[in-house]
């Protein structure tokens, strides 16, 4: 039986992340992943993520997403690649409404940089968007998108360059913790560590059942359509958008790989599924729920459908997440319940964890992502 300081169960997204900063602090890891790396089987592929400053969920968020930015830089510079694409970031919503005023005020209890733009200077500046005339958007310079696959592949080699040990095509069957150690056994071997951290995603229910109560996997779809001008819908022209339509909140991207405008819809159908046996078939439903915001807000997007891709959020219900030790364990730790806004924040979560699991505590500010507030 191998012995490890911590093993990272799940090497996506915030595992990925976690891996690399227990390596870096030396520590003796395992990171056990039951697909590929990077796989499309989860909540990360899709080629582009969101990064916003501007935070409507809640201002609290703030200070994470300034280490997080910190982070994806110097990835990017250690790696010697692009894993970030600045364009600029747009909250669309009614004045009034939870987005846009949620967005300014995180801009202003934390002096973020923003600009107000009504519909007209939108369409003006960036003619990829046409909103009807009592929407306002604001604008913050620094959003932008994150490429994940490439994001989570640099964080494994990372930390395989500093000597983690890393586990693909791997299933945990069952763990244990006693005696101050944990035991994890596989469909191919069973290890051992004074510590474990769960970064599972849509599996978390099965490896932790008392998160059953809390956590629900939902799946999402997002689709890429054909501009008849594809240079209103570059990067340098069209910033990442969240946005809050009378058809539900849509988030959206400019072309970059998949030659089209990327739009997704949030909680798409609302759809509760089994990770294990997640339908990842597409319906003219999925098409439909996602042109009804292309033909109405980007009109000159409104081409043929390119592709149509699944995926899956993990949801807590209050959208927020789940970073804490897992209770009745001093040695297990949880990340999870992402809620379909976590991947910008994956730099800075693998630090938290590492936090957690080395000293017990993290100076980032975890108070709202305690697992007990539910």
């Amino acid at each position: 039986m191998s012995d490890f300081d911590a093993i990272v169960v799940g090497i996506g997204s915030m595992g990925s992340s976690t891996l690399y900063h227990l390596a870096q602090r030396r520590k003796k890891v395992l990171g056990i992943e039951q697909f590929g790396i990077p796989h499309e089987l989860g909540s990360y592929h899709g080629e582009s993520r969101i990064i916003r400053l501007a935070y409507y969920e809640d201002p609290s968020y703030v200070p994470l997403l300034k280490r997080a930015y910190e982070l994806w830089f110097l990835l990017q510079n250690q790696v010697k690649a692009e894993l970030l694409c600045i364009t600029g970031s747009l909250d669309i919503d009614r004045i009034d409404g939870s987005v846009f005023k949620g967005s300014l005020t995180s801009c202003l209890t934390h002096n973020i940089v923003h600009e107000v733009l009504d519909a007209k200077e939108i369409s003006s500046r960036f003619p990829g968007y046409e909103l009807p005339s009592d929407y306002y958007g604001l604008y913050q310079p620094d959003g932008g998108f994150l490429f994940p696959e490439k994001c989570v592949e640099a964080y494994k080699n990372m930390a395989i360059m500093m000597g983690a040990d890393v586990k693909v095509n791997e299933r945990v069957k069952s763990w244990k913790s006693e005696r101050g150690k944990v035991i994890v056994t596989t469909d191919k071997d069973v290890y051992r560590a004074d510590k474990i951290v769960f970064t599972s995603g849509a599996w978390t229910q099965n490896l932790l059942s008392d998160t059953s109560e809390i956590l629900n996997v939902e799946r999402q779809v997002v689709g890429w359509f054909t501009p008849e001008n594809d240079n209103v819908f570059k990067p340098e022209l069209f910033p990442v958008f969240n946005a809050k339509f009378e058809e539900g909140r849509y988030y959206g991207f400019p072309i970059t790989g998949t030659p089209g405008f990327k739009v997704g819809r949030y909680h798409h159908l609302g759809q509760i599924v089994d990770p294990d046996f997640e339908k990842s078939e597409i319906t003219v439903e999925d098409e439909l729920i996602l042109r009804s915001a292309v033909s109405n807000y980007f009109p000159k997007a409104n081409g043929d459908v390119i592709s149509l891709k699944s995926c899956m959020f993990t949801n807590t219900s209050d959208e927020h997440f789940i970073l804490d030790r897992v209770p009745g364990y001093g040695n297990v730790f949880l990340a999870a319940g992402f809620s379909g806004h976590g991947f910008k924040f994956s730099s800075v979560v693998g630090e938290i964890m590492a936090d957690l699991v080395t000293y017990g505590k993290t100076k980032h500010d975890i108070n709202m992502f305690r697992v007990d507030r539910f």
